[in-house]
């Protein structure tokens, strides 16, 4: 890898607070590119043009993802004169359709709660700790991976906030309802620690803190002694509930962005098209003229 891309990448990581993961994603991007054209610092708009037939056979997405990453880079390089010109204009632009996440209908929610609830009045510490989670997961909209590692100290106590660490290092505030607050006093009762490196987690266990499989076992697991398919059910899925039922309750897009922890407003503006596709099926199913099937 050239000099100018690894220095777009030491960027990414010291002014975005880029995560790991994502740097690695960007460098095999970049990799792969130079491993067709060259080194992309010095890269004309032919060799630029030369990756549509070199990407043929990937898919949509995966162009669309490695396109981004060239036309950043090159941004960048121009920012700081290594280039006159951007190329970026030759690389290829698949309309990728990105897919409307699965969400539960608010039936299903409620079929969740009642058995989690229910499982949670035996004052087993797992079922308490399950209702926690499922509290958290629906309730504020938290990532898998923020939930399983939130720190002990995060819990609120005075104010109705929970300071949560996104991705790239990124810290937000997200709200914590009654509900949640009260399922968290429950587990916080019975809370034991694994060893002393899971002191400090709200969820402990052997490996610090639980991890994420087995957070995606426990809703599996609940969502079966619910009656509702186990496949239809993941913390990810949970979090897309949060931010659409939000949104069909009148709530504003920009305060969806920064209750997720979303970098940029396009991200949260999935969401627009789920609620979108429910108004349509609602006119289609409820319209007089739908139902009258009158026709000029």
């Amino acid at each position: 890898m050239g000099a100018a891309t690894e220095a777009f990448l030491d960027m990414l990581a010291a002014e975005r607070g880029a995560a790991a993961n994502t740097l690695a994603a960007y460098r095999r991007d970049l990799d792969g590119a130079e491993e067709v054209i060259g080194d992309l610092a010095g890269a004309d708009r032919e060799a630029v043009g030369q990756l549509a037939a070199a990407w043929s056979g990937l898919a949509p997405s995966t162009v669309a993802r490695k396109s981004s990453a060239l036309r950043q880079f090159f941004g960048f390089a121009m920012d700081e004169g290594w280039r006159g010109d951007d190329p970026s204009s030759a690389l290829p632009r698949p309309r990728a359709r990105r897919p409307l996440p699965k969400i539960l209908s608010h039936a299903e929610v409620d079929r969740l709660f009642e058995r989690a609830e229910l499982e949670a009045d035996s004052g087993k510490p797992a079922a308490i700790r399950q209702l926690a989670l499922l509290e958290l997961l629906y309730g504020s909209g938290l990532r898998a991976s923020e939930l399983v590692s939130l720190p002990l100290a995060s819990v609120p106590r005075d104010a109705p906030l929970l300071t949560v660490m996104g991705k790239g290092g990124q810290a937000r505030m997200v709200p914590v309802s009654e509900r949640a607050r009260e399922a968290l006093s429950r587990w916080l009762a019975v809370r034991q620690e694994d060893g002393a490196g899971s002191a400090r987690f709200l969820f402990p266990s052997r490996a610090k803190h639980l991890t994420r499989m087995r957070l995606f076992q426990l809703l599996r697991e609940l969502a079966a002694r619910a009656d509702i398919d186990p496949k239809s059910i993941s913390p990810h899925v949970l979090r897309h509930a949060f931010a659409t039922h939000l949104l069909e309750g009148g709530a504003d897009l920009r305060v969806l962005q920064t209750l997720l922890g979303h970098a940029d407003i396009s991200t949260t503006q999935i969401y627009t098209h789920v609620d979108a596709a429910r108004l349509v099926a609602l006119v289609n199913a409820r319209h007089p003229l739908a139902r009258s099937g009158t026709s000029d």
